[in-house]
């Protein structure tokens, strides 16, 4: 078991990483963060015109910065973007500052989360299908490497894979208290 403070959340896109990282943290009563929120507000431009302006590079650099800062923090549940596993040196901070956990799902149930969704730059393509399922071959195993727990991200409603969730993390995350 990997003890820490934090809780980490790593997976791709349409996982349900924002959405059960606030239930977790609300249940856990640790602060919520939303690294791809936070690349917005400190940057003050939508992730999509970031990929535009910078490409992905640039945006990752950004990602790669504010991972290590909040990564310092204690006592905080952190949603990653799906591509934070990329790099080396972002896989080791996850693995040396919090208790990572990979929310794995399927791409049809990705895309059931997705379509809709004009955001993700990722995703502007004219087979949006066939790139999610080059992304779950590139980075799957990627994820799996860098997680010290995974979870099935069913298809369910949020409230239960929560709930579901915790009742694994009582058994598998050797939290470390601050004050709980």
């Amino acid at each position: 078991m990997n003890p820490s403070a934090n809780l980490i959340l790593i997976g791709p896109m349409g996982a349900g990483k924002t959405t059960l990282g606030r239930k977790l943290a609300g249940a856990l009563r640790l602060h919520f963060i939303d690294l791809d929120h936070e690349i917005e507000r400190q940057s003050g431009a939508p992730v999509a015109l970031i990929f535009d302006l910078e490409g992905e590079p640039g945006f990752r650099d950004r990602e790669s910065r504010l991972l290590d800062q909040h990564t310092q923090t204690q006592g905080v549940v952190l949603a990653t973007g799906g591509g934070a596993v990329l790099r080396a040196s972002n896989r080791a901070l996850l693995k040396q500052r919090g208790f990572v956990v990979y929310l794995r799902t399927s791409v049809e149930t990705q895309w059931n989360r997705l379509r809709r969704d004009r955001s993700r730059p990722l995703l502007r393509t004219p087979d949006p299908i066939a790139r999610l399922q080059e992304l779950a071959q590139e980075r799957n195993e990627i994820y799996a490497a860098t997680a010290d727990f995974s979870f099935d991200a069913l298809d369910i409603a949020g409230g239960l894979s929560a709930k579901l969730l915790l009742r694994d993390l009582e058994v598998v995350w050797n939290r470390v208290c601050l004050p709980c």
